[in-house]
């Protein structure tokens, strides 16, 4: 039997520079489904496994140009999971 846990992730500021503020729902979106697989296909990372809050602050991700909105999002996503290992 798997390991049921929750685990709530809060994204208090995103500053997204160089798309269209019409792009930030779908690049939200693209981030919280890219993470949810994540979580979901490759566990918890080991940053996050002794149960207590984390912060990651500061700092910058790049995305490839060109990339449209939900390709961005799924990105930056895996940068995001990617600092938590």
């Amino acid at each position: 039997m798997g390991l049921i846990m929750d685990l709530e992730l809060n994204i208090e500021e995103l500053r997204l520079h160089g798309f269209k503020r019409s792009d930030r729902e779908k690049i939200a979106a693209a981030i919280q489904t890219e993470l949810e697989r994540l979580f979901s296909e490759e566990g918890l990372p080991s940053g996050l496994k002794d149960g207590r809050e984390v912060r990651l602050q500061g700092g910058s991700f790049s995305v490839p140009a060109g990339l449209n909105p939900e390709k961005a999002g799924e990105h930056l996503a895996r940068q995001m999971y990617g600092r938590w290992k």
